[in-house]
Parts: C-alpha cells; sequence; structure tokens
C-alpha cells in the first residue's frame, strides 16, 4: 500500500490541507497527518482546529512514498522553519521519492534548492521564493518526484496529481468522477 504523510504547522490552509488529504484516502492510499508543532492539535489559518494522527517526533517516515506540505500563512513559513522537516524532505526527494507543496508552501521546496530546473507552480506572488524553477501557473504541476499545487480552489487538481502519481491515472480518474470533478 502506497503511504503519504501530510505536515501540518499552525495557521495551515485549512482547505488544502482536508481537501488533500481526502483525496488521497479515497484513493486507498495511507494517509497520516503529522503535527509539528508538538501538540496532536493544530489551528489552521483560519482558526479551524485540526487533530493530527501523530506527532512529528513520533513518526516513521522510512516507508514514505509521499510527503505533502499544505499551503497557507503563516503555516507555510512554520514548516520552512522547522528544520527537522527540511532534512526531511531533502533525504526524500534525493531518494527519488514525491515531494509535494501547494499554495505558498513550495516555498519551502525552493529554499531547499529541490525545484531547480523544474516546472512548479504556487500562490499568486509567492513565484520568487521557488528559486530555480520555471513557474508555469498550472493548477498543479508534476515534474519528476515534485509536485506542486496553485492554491485552495484548486485542491483537487494538486490531490489527483499525487494520486495519479503514486496509484495511476485509473485511480485519479475513478477518485475524480467520485467527488464530482
Amino acid at each position: 500500500m502506497k503511504k503519504a504523510f501530510v505536515f501540518l504547522a499552525t495557521g495551515f490552509e485549512e482547505t488544502e490541507a482536508v481537501g488533500t488529504i481526502d483525496v488521497l484516502r479515497r484513493a486507498g492510499i495511507d494517509t497520516t497527518v503529522v503535527s509539528i508543532t508538538g501538540d496532536i492539535q493544530v489551528t489552521g489559518a483560519h482558526g479551524l482546529p485540526v487533530i493530527a494522527d501523530t506527532l512529528y517526533e513520533k513518526a516513521d517516515f522510512t516507508m514514505a512514498d509521499a510527503l505533502v506540505l499544505p499551503g497557507g500563512m503563516p503555516g507555510s513559513n512554520n514548516l520552512n522553519a522547522f528544520d527537522p522537516l527540511k532534512e526531511q524532505l531533502l533525504k526524500q526527494f534525493n531518494a527519488g521519492k514525491i515531494v509535494a507543496a501547494i499554495c505558498a508552501a513550495p516555498l519551502v521546496l525552493g529554499g531547499l534548492g529541490i525545484l531547480k530546473g523544474k516546472r512548479a507552480t504556487c500562490y499568486p506572488s509567492f513565484e520568487p521564493q521557488l528559486t530555480g524553477a520555471t513557474v508555469t501557473g498550472e493548477a498543479a504541476e508534476v515534474d519528476g518526484n515534485v509536485i506542486t499545487g496553485k492554491g485552495p480552489g484548486l485542491v483537487f487538481h494538486f490531490g489527483l496529481a499525487l494520486v495519479s502519481s503514486l496509484k495511476g491515472e485509473a485511480v485519479a480518474e475513478e477518485v475524480a468522477a467520485g467527488l464530482l470533478v
């Protein structure tokens, strides 16, 4: 079974986090929600509290097929300030496994050099932080093992791009049909 981890920091974009988690789980992908805050309950950018499955310190990423960063502010900056996560993202990327970020969160990947020479997308105004990327402005962009999404209204495009990369286009189409996308 494919395994994904979705990381929550205080101020995450709720639609992006919950929408992505939902799409992944509908596709039968074992999806673990991880808090980097030290608290199992994490509050989003618009005040919605979400209960994570585990804390970062307790998670085992050895079987991870995908590491996923929802955007939002200040959530993306909080993800970017958490060095253990950045180390894990680099390890995942260098192993050829999927790293994914939506909205403002691709700034984390840009800062790590992961986007150099890659096509990427992000929330408008964050393009300068995608160091080395060819910014496309598409709803979702897949370039090798890097997946980026533009923003909350396009979360299904992002989630389905992840599903397609992890389980194939047929599964993504089935999930999309069930979501009426």
